[in-house]
């Protein structure tokens, strides 16, 4: 039997432990006397499956601890294991509260995004559109450049012509008049 001051300060139960060997694992079964508790039974519902889940979370090495224990001994870890269990259901309620808000303001995020990428849908839309305008204004400007650029070949070329028509003609004025 443990001394006295391990009896006063019950070790607290870490729920979250794993065993580190396993040499004979105990799984619990919860038998009420309606038979066995199933999965579409409630603890907080029915006080018959709350008494034989209780009932049935005690391992066999804890009823040979409770067997030597006095009842207030008993109480006290008890009201322990219900604080604790309390405390762990407080704690789950906390991270699923944490998790709920986390959850919304993901939502609220996943809307912004979406609002976000609608409008830049509509943006890239307006752009290809204005491409379109743009690409067939350059192509217009192109042809017309095209168009003149052949028309001023052919002046080019006209203008050369008469220049050595002219020039043809200065030298045959010029050889005539100049007697030498």
């Amino acid at each position: 039997m443990a001394s006295s001051s391990s009896q006063n300060k019950p070790e607290a139960i870490n729920l979250n432990d794993t065993p580190s060997s396993l040499t004979e694992v105990w799984r619990p079964y919860f038998l009420s006397p309606n038979g066995p508790v199933s999965v579409t039974d409630s603890v907080m519902l029915n006080g018959v499956t709350a008494t034989a889940v209780a009932a049935g979370l005690c391992t066999p090495e804890d009823a040979k601890v409770l067997a030597g224990r006095t009842d207030p001994q008993i109480i006290n870890d008890s009201m322990t294991l219900t604080i604790q269990c309390a405390v762990t259901v407080s704690n789950m309620r906390h991270r699923l509260h944490v998790r709920n808000h986390e959850v919304r303001t993901l939502r609220s995020q996943v809307t912004i995004l979406q609002r976000l990428l609608k409008e830049s849908k509509k943006k890239v839309g307006e752009v290809k559109e204005e491409n379109k305008r743009l690409k067939a204004l350059v192509d217009s400007y192109a042809d017309d450049l095209v168009v003149r650029s052949t028309e001023q070949s052919k002046t080019t070329v006209e203008l050369q012509k008469q220049y050595e028509k002219l020039l043809a003609e200065v030298k045959e004025l010029a050889s005539r008049s100049i007697p030498k």
